[in-house]
């Protein structure tokens, strides 16, 4: 049976990839939740395909985003992704990643998981969306919204609702698949 795709996913052979394999799939390991929520925020101004054709670099700069690495990582490895062509040199965005990795390294010596504070938001289940066209998704939503305040709250940086909601939807919190 032939999967339906949205327009977005037939534009290139690398998009079909990611829908039929990654996007929209539920995701419970903490080190996959926190490469996707990095991943979606260098994605803020840029068009996905971007982030995805670079993906093997950002996991080999982040160090296949190993939480305790990334937290880790000094004012040194910073300068050094600056420079690196490889990915996106945006210092904001790199410093954002490093602060959520130390975030959540700080959820787990507390005992808590990555992924049970982000899907508590959608009650651990996926937040279901009956998609039958190339309906668009919207921007963000209210559970978007206040999962973004809260992370914000928590210490998070650069997670506006705009990019957690793409983060749900890519990590199946939001199943908007074509059915």
């Amino acid at each position: 049976m032939a999967i339906k795709r949205p327009n977005w996913a037939n534009k290139t052979a690398d998009m079909q990839d990611y829908y039929d394999h990654y996007w929209g799939f539920p995701v419970h390991d903490d080190q996959k939740l926190f490469m996707m929520l990095s991943l979606e925020l260098f994605q803020a101004g840029l068009t996905w395909q971007t982030i995805w054709q670079r993906r093997g670099a950002f996991e080999r700069v982040f160090d296949n985003f190993d939480i305790k690495t990334v937290a880790n990582f000094s004012g040194e490895d910073i300068n050094r992704l600056c420079k690196d062509e490889t990915i996106i040199r945006n210092r904001r965005k790199i410093l954002a990643v490093v602060n959520n990795a130390r975030i959540i390294l700080e959820m787990h010596k507390a005992g808590k998981t990555f992924d049970s504070y982000v899907w508590h938001f959608v009650n651990d289940q996926p937040e279901q969306l009956s998609l039958t066209t190339d309906d668009q998704l919207p921007a963000k939503t209210s559970t978007s919204e206040a999962m973004a305040k809260q992370m914000r709250k928590d210490g998070f940086k650069f997670v506006g609702p705009t990019i957690i909601y793409s983060f749900m939807t890519a990590v199946g919190m939001v199943n908007a698949r074509l059915e």
